[in-house]
């Protein structure tokens, strides 16, 4: 018994760029295992609500933007941190520079 492959599934490697495997990498290290599945069904262009319940796909949805919005949370932290670091040094030098003049 022979099988054919259709030709539109021989350029699978094509169907993810580089930066959606990226993003499904990233989720799977994370552990969120779900989401990615819901990435790989979208990036090669199927609808995840025809493989899942609605409930579960919305709550994969929530999950993902309280999971960006804490990402994003811990990098303005961090850069603030950052930022904030060098502050009483500029502060000292504008007080110097402000009651010595």
């Amino acid at each position: 018994m022979n099988y054919q492959v259709p030709s539109s599934q021989n350029n699978c490697h094509s169907l993810i760029t580089p930066e959606q495997l990226e993003q499904v990498i990233e989720a799977i290290s994370d552990g969120r295992y779900s989401w990615a599945c819901v990435l790989i069904l979208r990036f090669i262009g199927y609808n995840p609500l025809h493989f899942m319940p609605q409930r579960t796909y919305s709550r994969l949805i929530k999950e993902q933007n309280q999971y960006m919005a804490t990402e994003l949370n811990s990098d303005n932290n961090v850069s603030s941190s950052i930022n904030n670091t060098n502050i009483p040094e500029k502060n000292a030098e504008y007080k110097k520079i402000k009651f010595s003049g």
